[in-house]
């Protein structure tokens, strides 16, 4: 049986990936950070274990329940916006510190801990966003946001650098603006169509792709 782990679950984009696979006879393991959110995957099937990626001793507790498993699929979605600001305001330190922790330290504590959790062969990809590029960038709405998924894409990278020794293909990619209750019911996409495209994409991906930067329909992004 095919199996996956998605990280950040409890709604939106995670939770589509969740029920999308469990549909399919996936083994799924997932993450949420409270009892409504675990109550919900467990709605879904799956084996859905607490998590705050903010929290170091919760990563730590992570890394031990996922000893001796081997996953095809990991998705790192967890992330937050942050304030709306549509120039160059400067963040307030608490913002910052929620944003940057959430976007940035989450996955790197993250990743540490899947190395021995990855089966041959497998896909990672971690939740960016087109507005983290710097080569397609056209404005400055939202720039802690921005900053925060410029420097997740570095995390990718080197990510993707050790992992692929290992046959592992790593790739960070944008969902599209999707409706979610970050993307608000104004979006274009509906979240059952984003998702089907980045599973797509994923299982299209190999080790040329390793380290890349692609929209969810598998257009690649400039960094």
């Amino acid at each position: 049986m095919s199996s996956a782990l998605v990280l950040g679950a409890s709604r939106g984009i995670g939770h589509e990936f969740a029920r999308q696979w469990r549909a399919e006879g996936w083994r799924v393991v997932a993450t949420a950070r409270d009892e409504a959110g675990l109550e919900r995957l467990r709605a879904l099937g799956c084996e859905a274990l607490p998590l705050d990626v903010t929290d170091t001793a919760s990563v730590a507790g992570l890394g031990w329940r996922l000893d001796g498993e081997r996953f095809d699929r990991v998705v790192l979605n967890a992330g937050v916006y942050g304030p709306h600001t549509s120039g160059l305001e400067p963040p307030g330190q608490a913002d910052f510190d929620h944003v940057m922790h959430t976007n940035v330290l989450g996955p790197m504590r993250l990743v540490s801990q899947l190395e021995g959790a990855l089966a041959p062969g497998a896909r990672l990809i971690v939740l960016s966003s087109q507005m983290g590029s710097i080569g397609e960038r056209s404005g400055s709405a939202g720039w802690l946001y921005r900053a925060s998924k410029a420097a997740l894409n570095s995390v990718l990278a080197d990510t993707a650098r050790v992992f692929g020794e290992r046959g592992v293909v790593c790739a960070a990619v944008h969902p599209g603006w999707v409706r979610t209750d970050m993307g608000g019911p104004s979006a274009a996409l509906p979240v059952e169509h984003s998702v089907s495209d980045l599973r797509r994409l994923m299982d299209r991906l190999d080790s040329a792709d390793n380290g890349g930067f692609f929209n969810h329909d598998g257009a690649p992004i400039p960094w």
